[in-house]
């Protein structure tokens, strides 16, 4: 019997551009209005929830009618020739939207909020949309509280936290026979450095439009998320 491989996608902010989501980080991203100290930082937080609050309220807004595009449909469809689990650094759930049954969100999620006191409890958690929270369920009132009775914040890993989902991604990369990263520079760390687990001889793939400078073993798809995959998927069916 034939043993399935095992895939392993690693997919940044340029993963979902093609959907119409601004990126944080690239010129005219999130980040050129909204200081990153304010909206994502535990001192941010403390200093202003309500401000906070806001910019995910806003951003529930714009993301509530986008839709996967066709690079996230190929990346699901994967599944029907091998294991795949797809580690995200992206908040949006469009894998999940797409069709991924296996995802592992390194940042967070935007549709959830979690306690302010202990933000990995699942049973605080609350996933939106929620009854009462405005007319479409997505816009958290000021002062709502979590299980425990603290604030309810975004279920979002702020700067110079650390990453829980780190280590099952570590796992992930380890086993994978084949490893596959998009949309990301392998700039923001920690998730840049789970290149660093493949084992030795997997094929490492990097789709990415922008030249990138690469280690050596890594096949660079010049091209966005969507052409890219199609690239790649008849790549994988050569093989």
């Amino acid at each position: 019997m034939k043993q399935i491989k095992k895939i392993v996608v690693l997919t940044g902010a340029g993963m979902s551009v093609e959907s119409g989501l601004t990126t944080f980080r690239d010129a005219g991203g999130l980040w050129d209005n909204y200081p990153v100290e304010r909206v994502a930082t535990h001192e941010g937080w403390e200093a202003d929830p309500c401000y906070v609050n806001d910019f995910y309220n806003m951003l529930r807004t714009k993301y509530k009618d986008v839709r996967p595009c066709e690079g996230h449909k190929l990346v699901a469809s994967l599944e029907d020739d091998y294991e795949v689990t797809v580690v995200t650094q992206n908040v949006d759930a469009l894998h999940e939207a797409a069709g991924s049954t296996k995802v592992i969100h390194l940042h967070g999620e935007l549709m959830k909020m979690c306690s302010s006191r202990d933000v990995d409890n699942p049973r605080c958690h609350v996933t939106l949309p929620h009854e009462g929270f405005g007319n479409t369920g997505m816009e958290v009132p000021h002062g709502a509280k979590a299980a425990d009775g603290s604030l309810l914040r975004p279920y979002i890993v702020f700067f110079g936290e650390a990453v829980p989902n780190m280590e099952i991604a570590v796992q992930e990369a380890l086993s994978a026979d084949i490893f596959v990263i998009i949309g990301t520079s392998l700039n923001v760390y920690p998730a840049a450095s789970l290149v660093q687990y493949v084992r030795p001889g997997t094929p490492v793939y990097l789709i990415d439009p922008k030249p990138v400078t690469t280690r050596q073993g890594i096949t660079h798809i010049q091209s966005g998320a969507s052409e890219g995959m199609r690239q790649l998927t008849e790549i994988l069916k050569q093989q």
